[in-house]
């Protein structure tokens, strides 16, 4: 895959980050595959839990470094650390080299357009932005990390990506197997997305990913188009949900959302 120079091996020389313009806190570089170590890290992680205001604070070590950050892990069992991820950058290829409505209109073909009886309907259009998209992505983390959460165990990490739609290319995340051993495809509807609706990669786990949305639909018409997309994205978003139809789940989980949440089964 086409990267940017990992700046990741500086830390090892000095974990502050203080040669970046960064000043982190105590943190591991982690380079674990599914085949052993990379030949270089893949991501740095803080050794403690986030709290509120920490993506934020971290976010400027997208223009000093190429670094950005995302929270990784959060559930209490073995599969929340990414050295148990099975990541495996070895098959990625790179994400500028793939169309995001061929890619989705592919995944339609195969795994929606029965299902639901309707030929590919294209892109939705883009939105008007309520928020600054960063500003968003920072509101979204904070509230991940409440008491109860999901993620509320979760931890920040520094990746070094081109955008933060290629945060999972960049480590070899291999979350959407059952869909696709490249996720760098995905990642093309990503930079869509993060294009159209101001998304941001804000969280991984062993299977699941959130971004943050700047640009929620506000209308249920636009909330429909896009969860044509969702479909094609993550097929068990919708099949393996309590919604009754695509309609249902664009109402629901859609329309206005400020983050929308994807789980391969």
């Amino acid at each position: 895959m086409a990267t940017l120079p990992n700046q990741l091996p500086t830390l090892a020389a000095d974990p502050t980050g203080r040669p970046l313009g960064l000043d982190l806190p105590p943190g591991t570089l982690l380079d674990t595959t599914i085949d052993g170590p990379w030949d270089e890290p893949l991501l740095w992680r803080a050794d403690a839990p986030a709290a509120p205001g920490d993506w934020l604070r971290l976010a400027s070590a997208r223009h000093a470094a190429g670094l950005y950050p995302v929270l990784v892990g959060g559930r209490a069992d073995s599969e929340s650390h990414p050295d148990k991820w099975e990541l495996d950058p070895d098959v990625v290829s790179y994400p500028g080299d793939h169309d995001a409505e061929e890619v989705l209109a592919d995944l339609w073909e195969e795994y929606a357009a029965e299902a639901s009886d309707t030929d590919w309907p294209g892109l939705a259009p883009a939105g008007p932005p309520d928020a600054d998209p960063d500003e968003r992505a920072a509101e979204i983390t904070d509230s991940l990390m409440g008491a109860g959460s999901w993620l509320e165990k979760a931890h920040l990490a520094l990746v070094p990506a081109r955008r933060s739609a290629d945060i999972p290319a960049a480590v070899g995340w291999c979350g959407p197997a059952n869909l696709t051993n490249d996720v760098a495809p995905l990642c093309a509807v990503l930079r869509s997305w993060e294009d159209r609706f101001g998304i941001r990669v804000v969280a991984l786990t062993f299977d699941q990913l959130t971004v943050s949305v700047a640009s929620p639909p506000r209308t249920l018409a636009e909330a429909e188009a896009i969860a044509a997309e969702h479909y094609a994205f993550c097929p068990a978003n919708i099949e393996q949900s309590d919604h009754d139809s695509l309609r249902a789940y664009a109402e629901q989980e859609v329309l206005g959302a400020r983050s929308w949440t994807f789980w391969w089964d």
